[in-house]
């Protein structure tokens, strides 16, 4: 893929960027504690690397070690003695034990390479994966060699649950396709493999008790018995814990169509295409539901060793309970109250179930009730407040809140989001000599409700800050307030569903505007308030309380999700989560934390093999038809799919929310991100900042006539495949911006300002360049925002 000026952008951050706690080595996640000697140097590496293991038998590992190395240099290495006396890298276990990897398994290790080579030392075989693991990513091929810095390195995890979730329900993967993600989870020290194996669109798993699932429920794409035992293995083998999920009592449409006698409704059933909650629901009453429960959890524990099992549990729609009468006659006699009482009902006797086959429940946030044992782990997909209230009443809880790989968002986004909930210390309250204006807001979205809720400004004396209360949930700060007249304002605030950035218009006790979701634009409405409204306090555990909260899983859904370009929505971005779950809270700087994912998204490429790169380029080349895919390479720097879960909204109103849509788009092919985009924000602002700084100027003048000089090539392609004809606007617009960023640099460059006439007029332009079209959004747009204010305000 090809990536502008990203060597320049390297050399402009310099080390200003490298703030501690993190500093300068490619490392990610950041270890614990890193020590440089007084004296740096490095030690070189020849072809000749030998590797020894005491302690433990690490099966293959130390071969995939070497291996690994040699797809890093580009050597082919010397065979190695059986016991080297001198060895490149000496690694010491403390203690065997079992291979199987476990919630508790110790993952600490110790780093140190100086004149005499490598030692890993760790307690246990799994600190020695992880320390094998930064080892590789030290690897350096430099200007006159390739070496190790010296560096003392004592590492652990700051959560012991650090997961992915794999859903191969709704689009079927490959494999050879979850191995490679079990490599890359590795290298970036994630622990559990959650593996959604049903759901409404496909029982995905063989079972010999229940054989119509497959034959009935499935296409022909499932994986057998052998298969997942085989994945099993192949995770141990890297440390990695394996967690199943059977979708029970709702998501269940899959089990209607091969057992419609389990289901709370008679039928009859066809097999689910379409995505979104849907009413197949398990009948909780029935003793045959508990056989085939009982039936799943013998069958997955014979397969899986891990002493959790996932059970799901979330998104039930209670219609067929409700109609139902003998259901409902149930609940009176066994003074069930609601529906939640009724689900809480089949979790305790499914929670008995897996007693008795030694497993232990996880579920997402639904199963969460006090009838349950504390056993239990809340997965939770509804946020950091119902997670804290998980802990704060003694159950353990993961969130997955914030971490949600398959929508489109920002690196950053996920990077900031806090396992720990965190409180308002007070900066709600409003002292005699602030002056505060509160705002009611709502947005409509295109699919669902609208969001709804208010916000408040505050002027004290140190200066504006705010919060903002969304219906139902807790109050948030919020940051970077900016006016940017009299009557517009501007601030930022993450929430469940991204980055979200409100840019509106408040005049005559009147709110216009919109909310920047990511980077899609939903127009909103509000209207003043005349006090401050009463918020909902965040749901903070204490110290001791916090020690329920194990960790978090990353999600890749895959209602827009198939396995050829499944690396492309996970890498390298999957290492920030990964960051946020092992490394110490205060390891947050974020253009820090973008310098290392840039080498992480180098180093997996050729070290893990890993397939973003190549995935993007087969996908390029499709649309092209034609392997010159530069020019959409270069298109790719202006724009990015529309964030949050804007594309499938998109689908729903269009009628195409459903398994079969084509995901053949340009829109699919591309990263969450424009790397280019980032960089050139960085660019306006140290513009902007002095006017002097001809490498910001010329670096901006260079990404814009590139831009210019791609129009041509790219309108080209954009004829020669009808699944490209829909960018085209995208392109036309994209060359009206480069000329409208090379005026608007020149004139921040000279300090020249333009008259409000004009300033309007390129603003128009830039708002129709804002809209999505094909979903996509050029995000190229908000830089250049930043350019134009400049000259109004210069």
């Amino acid at each position: 893929m090809l990536r502008l000026s990203l060597i320049t952008a390297g050399l402009l951050l310099g080390t200003s960027a490298l703030a501690a706690p993190a500093g300068d080595l490619p490392l990610m996640p950041w270890p614990a504690h890193v020590e440089r000697p007084a004296k740096q140097g490095a030690l070189i590496l020849s072809d000749n690397i030998s590797v020894s293991v005491s302690g433990d038998d690490l099966g293959d590992a130390a071969n995939r070690l070497r291996q690994r190395i040699a797809l890093q240099t580009g050597w082919t290495l010397q065979p190695q003695a059986d016991k080297p006396e001198k060895p490149t890298i000496t690694i010491s276990i403390a203690k065997k034990v079992k291979p199987q990897p476990l919630p508790d398994s110790d993952e600490s290790y110790t780093l140190t390479v100086d004149a005499n080579g490598v030692n890993i030392t760790a307690n246990t075989r799994f600190g020695a994966l992880r320390g094998m693991e930064t080892l590789l990513q030290l690897i350096q091929n430099g200007a006159e060699n390739t070496s190790i810095p010296w560096v003392s390195i004592d590492d652990s995890p700051r959560f012991p649950w650090r997961g992915l979730l794999l859903d191969s329900a709704r689009h079927f993967v490959p494999l050879e396709d979850i191995k490679r993600q079990i490599d890359g989870m590795a290298a970036a020290k994630l622990n559990v493999l959650h593996w959604h194996l049903t759901d409404d669109q496909g029982w995905r798993f063989t079972s010999k008790r229940y054989p119509k699932l497959t034959q009935l429920a499935s296409d022909g794409l499932f994986y057998t018995p052998e298969q997942m035992r085989d994945v099993v293995r192949y995770a141990t083998a890297r440390g990695i814990r394996v967690v199943p999920e059977i979708d029970m009592p709702g998501h269940a449409s899959a089990i209607a169509v091969a057992y419609p006698e389990l289901m709370s409704a008679p039928g009859p059933y066809e097999m689910e295409r379409h995505w979104g909650v849907l009413k197949p629901v398990l009948d909780p009453t029935k003793d045959a539901t508990y056989t085939f429960a009982d039936a799943m959890v013998s069958e997955l524990a014979a397969i899986f060793p891990d002493p959790y099992l996932h059970i799901g549990g979330d998104e039930v729609d209670d219609t067929q309970w409700k109609n139902n009468p003998s259901i409902q006659q149930f609940m009176r006699d066994n003074k069930l109250a609601d529906s939640h009482a009724l689900q809480a009902y089949f979790n305790r006797k499914l929670e008995t179930l897996l007693e008795k086959h030694h497993r232990q429940m996880v579920g997402w946030d639904e199963i969460y009730h006090p009838d349950l044992p504390k056993s239990i782990l809340i997965q939770s997909w509804q946020g950091q407040d119902a997670l804290g209230e998980v802990a704060k009443h003694g159950y353990k809880g993961i969130l997955s809140t914030g971490f949600y790989l398959d929508q489109p968002q920002s690196t950053a986004y996920h990077y900031r989001n806090e396992i720990v909930p965190q409180g308002l210390n007070g900066m709600d309250i409003i002292a005699d000599s602030d002056s505060a204006q509160s705002w009611t807001f709502s947005m409509p979205r295109l699919k669902g409700k609208p969001v709804e809720g208010s916000f408040t400004l505050v002027k004290g004396v140190s200066g504006w800050r705010g919060f903002i209360d969304f219906s139902g949930k807790s109050r948030r700060a919020v940051d970077n307030i900016e006016w940017r007249d009299d009557n517009q304002v501007s601030f930022t605030v993450d929430t469940w569903m991204g980055e979200t950035r409100p840019v509106v218009n408040v005049s005559d006790d009147k709110l216009t505007g919109y909310f920047l979701v990511g980077n899609a634009r939903y127009p909103i409405t509000g209207a003043r308030l005349n006090e401050v409204p009463e918020g909902i306090q965040p749901t903070v555990p204490d110290a001791d309380q916090q020690a329920n909260l194990l960790g978090g899983e990353a999600a890749l859904w895959a209602e827009n999700v198939i396995a050829p370009v499944l690396d492309i929505k996970l890498w390298p971005r999957a290492f920030a989560v990964a960051e946020r779950l092992w490394s110490a809270q205060d390891v947050n700087d974020i253009d820090n934390m973008y310098t290392r994912l840039q080498a992480m998204d180098s180093w997996t490429t050729v070290s893990v093999g890993l397939q973003q790169h190549s995935q993007q380029q087969a996908q390029f080349t499709r649309l092209a038809n034609n392997a010159d895919t530069v020019p959409l390479q270069i298109l790719a720097q202006a724009v990015e799919p529309a964030q949050y879960y804007t594309r499938q909204h998109l689908k729903f109103q269009a009628g195409n929310y459903h398994q079969f849509e084509p995901l053949n788009r340009y829109a699919d092919a591309l990263t969450a991100e424009s790397a280019t985009v980032r960089q050139m924000d960085k660019w306006v602002e140290r513009l902007i900042s002095d006017a002097e700084d001809t490498e910001s100027a010329e670096a901006l003048r260079h990404v814009f006539t590139r831009w210019q000089n791609n129009t041509s090539d790219a309108l080209a392609l954009s004829e020669s495949n009808y699944q490209l004809k829909a960018i085209k606007p995208v392109i036309q617009e994209v060359d009206k911006l480069a000329s409208i960023g090379l005026r608007l640099t020149d004139l921040v460059a000279r300090q020249g300002t333009l008259d409000d006439k004009e300033i309007a007029s390129i603003q128009n332009e830039l708002d129709n360049a804002a809209k999505i079209q094909d979903e996509v959004v050029i995000a190229a747009v908000y830089p250049l925002e930043k350019l134009l204010r400049a000259t109004r305000n210069q």
